[in-house]
């Protein structure tokens, strides 16, 4: 027994909801990895979509998901702050068979938008909260490190310390992290 059928085993959360997916996405021409602890499917060695099994429900996620056309409205966004990555939440096989015609379709386009060379669009510049903006500004080592840091590290910094509601508890947000900053590590990095 592979890594990946051993994910599909009764007895695991969401097990018949993922087999049932998971026969749709090989149908649909997609290899299927191991990535993340989690199966992935590929298209030409790039990431199409993944299965994500969530506390209420089983995430079919697509990595792209924000260039698909979804006439079914089956696409959700994964939390307020993504950009790129759309899922159909799935939380009984009934779904998965109610749906196989407009999943079958997501997983063609998806597909395509990969076959195309396709990119979602750059977000536009991100404009920093005052109480970081003014850290950076008084000291230029915090801000060559943090201009160091990738896009996706300094967008979650700017989220999280803009997260809170009061000036102080933003200016505290930020010197609890200025060493991690300093160190070249994200907000989560170990």
């Amino acid at each position: 027994m592979t890594t990946l059928d051993a994910y599909f085993k009764p007895g695991k959360r969401w097990h018949r909801e993922a087999k049932q997916l998971r026969s749709l996405l090989l149908a649909g021409g997609l290899d299927e990895e191991l990535k993340w602890g989690k199966p992935c499917y590929t298209h030409g060695g790039s990431n199409v979509a993944i299965l994500q099994p969530m506390k209420g429900f089983l995430s079919l996620m697509f990595f792209k998901g924000a260039l698909l056309p979804d006439p079914k409205g089956l696409l959700e966004d994964q939390g307020e702050n993504t950009q790129s990555a759309k899922r159909v939440c799935i939380t009984e096989v009934a779904q998965v068979k109610k749906h196989e015609k407009a999943i079958r379709k997501l997983v063609r386009d998806a597909i395509q938008v990969e076959t195309k060379g396709l990119k979602v669009p750059k977000p536009k510049k991100l404009v920093l909260v005052a109480e970081l903006q003014a850290a950076l500004d008084a000291d230029p080592k915090l801000k060559k490190a943090f201009g160091a840091l990738t896009p996706g590290r300094q967008r979650e910094y700017h989220l999280h310390v803009s997260g809170a509601k009061q000036s102080a508890t933003r200016t505290r947000r930020v010197e609890k992290h200025v060493a991690r900053i300093l160190a070249g590590k994200g907000l989560r990095d170990r």
